[in-house]
């Protein structure tokens, strides 16, 4: 069903997986819940298939925002991540972080809300405030969404990671800053990081995956995989499967109650 890749281009050793080990990394699900419950069982299904001994899904983070559900996508993070079977890493996305320090300072209330966060407070329940400039009403919702929030919510937004480093595959939402080390990149960088990460050429240790910044497709070669596909605008979430020296696409297609799983072949 599912289709493969094309290998990396000469530039480098193919990159790998280490022994044993399946991958599957999800780009921004952005409150699309509807999508994210068709694509989390399809790649579960895979992976309680999979021989490996090692089965790892990395979501690259911007769970929150922009779609409808960001409270339903949580908690089917939360779903899986209690699969005994699987190692699933969760990372930190702007969104997530924007998020957050919302819960810590309500002044971030406005510019939050201007991409995304409105949609967030009231998938929890909480009315947004009308007017910018209002102190005290942007407090009573700051407040007021960490009261919605349950505490394995509370628990999963504490414990986002920055990045992940698996074989030759470095894992961050936004990418890396050019002519710094993988190890010790700025949480800034990994997290909002665009530009001077996409348009610099060079080759990192690693493969870079990330998702950040939304592409009509998926995109694969031999220094990074970009896997946002604007999910909450185009109605499609991607994924890559990473195994040995493979790459496979899989897509969520679709609105709600009407969601497909399709694939398609990305040539390098």
């Amino acid at each position: 069903m599912l289709s493969r890749l094309f290998p990396n281009r000469p530039a480098r050793p193919a990159s790998r997986t280490p022994p044993g080990c399946v991958i599957w990394a999800v780009g921004d699900i952005h409150g699309r819940s509807d999508l994210a419950d068709r694509l989390i069982q399809a790649v579960r299904a895979d992976l309680h298939a999979a021989e490996a001994t090692r089965k790892v899904v990395v979501f690259l983070g911007d769970y929150v925002d922009r779609g409808l559900d960001s409270r339903g996508v949580l908690n089917q993070l939360i779903n899986l991540a209690a699969d005994p079977g699987l190692e699933v890493h969760l990372l930190r996305g702007n969104h997530e972080e924007r998020m957050e320090a919302f819960l810590h300072d309500p002044q971030v209330g406005p510019s939050w809300c201007d991409y995304g966060g409105r949609d967030t407070l009231v998938s929890y329940g909480v009315n947004p405030p009308s007017m910018r400039g209002d102190v005290q009403a942007w407090a009573e919702a700051s407040r007021a969404l960490a009261e919605a929030l349950p505490q394995s919510h509370h628990e999963l937004l504490a414990r986002l990671e920055n990045s992940v480093s698996i074989g030759d595959y470095f894992f961050a939402h936004a990418g890396a800053r050019p002519g710094v080390a993988l190890t010790v990149q700025s949480p800034e960088d990994l997290l909002w990081i665009r530009q001077p990460f996409l348009d610099h050429a060079g080759l990192f240790e690693q493969v870079v995956v990330h998702g950040h910044t939304p592409i009509e497709a998926v995109h694969s070669d031999a220094r990074r995989i970009g896997v946002d596909t604007g999910a909450y605008a185009t109605n499609v979430l991607s994924a890559v499967r990473l195994e040995r020296e493979t790459r496979v696409l899989l897509q969520a297609t679709g609105r709600a109650g009407r969601v497909a799983i399709t694939t398609s072949a990305l040539s390098i």
